[in-house]
């Protein structure tokens, strides 16, 4: 380990060197099963072949071009992140590094909607309680934890929190003379992998649509593929005004998104906002092989039955500490009513990466190409570490 880095990680004591599939190697050459994806963002595993070509054939050609001009490879990408959500409502998409920076596109768009269509004053952007929207000043004050502001205001003022679940609290909290947009995860994924209910995203979506709330959904963590459809707010049957994207659509190279819907598409006009990196070619071009690869009816399925499978095994174990399991697809927690903190050195000392979501659970976002055998392998290892086994 190096004390180079600023102290902003609570880092476990192990250094990878390399890769494959969903297999991770270390320094000294122990193999390590992975069922963290890298947060998400390796959807695809580690090194993999069309990937790796991609990147490697793109570096080649072009990896970088200014923002005067376009890049072939970011407008195939950019058509078809538009194809693939098109079923959502989709129309256009802003190309960005970070999940961070896409909410801040979000934000400035629905702004800039109400702003043109209502006037000053209607500018809030309410969001909900254990929602997690990214670490820059704006998407903290839309970050709806405590534990993540401490320090660090005073925040973006327009922001405010209601607590999901409560549709009383939804009416209220959708002012239809102060707000301009609802921004909310289908999985809230940092506060413990809690998914909305489908009579509360049908809900907003209404009161969204009679007031003209613009509807907004963070997928940075569940979307592209991760809860088994390609979107996850595709399995609401609700069409947002604005999505965001980051983490998997591109395999492990920085990327963001904003995809605006019908209502939202022609909001932003030249000048209104930007990203030097935004579009990078070689993102481009592993977001595409991304997109082939995972916009496909069987390959989501797959990851559905991949997700069930995982949750079964879990139940069948009726294990004292397993208090609750959640989520869809592969994104998965196990509540242990238990600090969850403490059982992930535990497991790396088994040979099994796993993450913590707030304070009790245990988080799993295996790579899509995990295996059947490499599932029952990852689970046997957690049973050994919540066993208490050596």
């Amino acid at each position: 380990m190096t004390d180079v880095f600023m102290n902003t990680y609570h880092r476990l004591p192990v250094t990878f060197t390399q890769g494959q599939g969903v297999w991770l190697t270390d320094t000294q050459g122990k193999r390590y099963l992975d069922f963290t994806a890298g947060l998400g963002v390796n959807c695809l595993g580690h090194g993999h072949p069309k990937v790796v070509k991609a990147i490697a054939e793109q570096a080649g050609r072009l990896n970088h071009v200014c923002n005067y001009y376009q890049s072939d490879i970011s407008i195939a990408f950019a058509e078809r992140l538009v194809a693939a959500c098109a079923p959502a409502g989709i129309q256009k998409v802003f190309l960005a590094n970070s999940g961070a920076e896409a909410n801040e596109g979000a934000c400035k768009i629905a702004r800039k909607y109400s702003l043109k269509k209502y006037g000053p004053g209607r500018h809030t952007i309410v969001t909900l309680k254990g929602s997690f929207h990214g670490r820059t000043i704006t998407t903290l004050s839309a970050t709806g934890q405590d534990k993540f502001h401490k320090d660090f205001g005073p925040f973006t003022e327009g922001f405010r929190f209601i607590p999901p679940g409560d549709l009383e609290a939804l009416d209220q909290g959708l002012d239809q003379a102060t707000v301009a947009g609802l921004l909310i995860e289908a999985i809230q994924g940092e506060s413990g992998i809690i998914p909305q209910s489908a009579a509360y995203i049908e809900a907003a979506a209404k009161i969204c649509a009679d007031r003209d709330i613009l509807l907004m959904f963070d997928e940075i963590q569940c979307g592209v593929g991760r809860t088994g459809t390609f979107l996850a707010c595709e399995a609401y049957q609700v069409k947002p005004d604005l999505v965001t994207l980051a983490k998997g659509l591109s395999a492990g190279v920085p990327v963001g998104a904003v995809l605006a819907g019908k209502k939202t598409a022609e909001v932003f006009e030249i000048g209104d906002h930007g990203s030097t990196f935004g579009g990078n070619p070689l993102a481009a071009a592993a977001g595409i092989v991304v997109l082939e690869t995972v916009n496909n009816p069987i390959f989501l399925k797959d990851i559905a039955r991949k997700g069930e499978r995982i949750q079964a095994a879990l139940r069948a174990w009726n294990h004292p500490s397993i208090k609750d399991i959640r989520g869809k697809g592969l994104m998965l927690g196990l509540d242990i009513g238990a600090p969850a903190g403490t059982i992930l050195e535990a497991a790396l000392a088994q040979g099994l990466l796993i993450l913590s979501a707030g304070t009790n659970t245990l988080r799993f976002l295996p790579p899509y190409v995990i295996t059947d055998s490499e599932i029952d392998q990852g689970l046997d290892l957690l049973k050994k570490v919540l066993s208490g086994s050596p």
